[in-house]
């Protein structure tokens, strides 16, 4: 599992670069996370970057009212600050750390940069090519993680998921084809992505 945290700073170091450049018409641009602007999206990034002890997260929960959509948000906000060059900052800031919150799996990180990457480069238009090696365990991860607790079991149910553009095929049933990344995308719920899918098992993703 240690091999998971280069590819994680990676990621990280290059979403900080491609938004090095926006403007703050960009940073408002609607993402693929329902609600959320790209700078949200940012923040909310830098919020999950950190480490938080047990006791921690439980006092954080009840703050927000036992609501994980609320703790999210409260953790963008603080992350927001007073405009995307500190948004910016703090993404630089905490690019190289190595730490996760507890009895979280760690490929949960290659989820957030992969799929929050793509939240933000998508409706910008931004192309980025992430490398399987951190595509296929999060894929992995989401088609075996609850939906309540942010994974996609439940949408990849009985069908079998294969990659166009590399040799991956995760579960059985009818087939969905289509990009890596765009196959952990609609298994993560983003509706975007299914433009880029095809197969008779398509109709039962959910």
């Amino acid at each position: 599992m240690a091999d998971v945290w280069p590819l994680v700073h990676a990621e990280r170091h290059a979403l900080v670069a491609d938004l090095a450049g926006l403007t703050d018409e960009q940073w408002r641009t609607p993402s693929l996370c329902d609600g959320w602007t790209v700078h949200d999206v940012a923040a909310h990034l830098v919020g999950n970057a950190g480490a938080i002890s047990v006791p921690g997260l439980v006092v954080a929960i009840i703050r927000a009212r036992f609501s994980f959509d609320r703790l999210n948000e409260q953790d963008a906000a603080r992350e927001r600050g007073d405009g995307p060059a500190h948004t910016l900052r703090r993404l630089r800031e905490v690019a190289d750390l190595t730490e996760a919150p507890p009895f979280v799996p760690l490929d949960v990180r290659l989820v957030e940069e992969v799929v929050h990457g793509e939240d933000v480069r998508r409706p910008l238009g931004l192309r980025h090519d992430y490398p399987v090696g951190a595509v296929v365990p999060a894929l992995e991860h989401q088609v075996r993680t609850k939906v309540s607790i942010g994974g996609g079991r439940e949408r990849a149910a009985g069908v079998r998921l294969r990659a166009t553009d590399a040799d991956v095929v995760v579960g059985d049933g009818p087939e969905v084809a289509g990009p890596l990344v765009s196959l952990l995308l609609a298994v993560s719920g983003r509706s975007a992505a299914r433009a880029d899918l095809a197969g008779p098992g398509l109709e039962a993703l959910g």
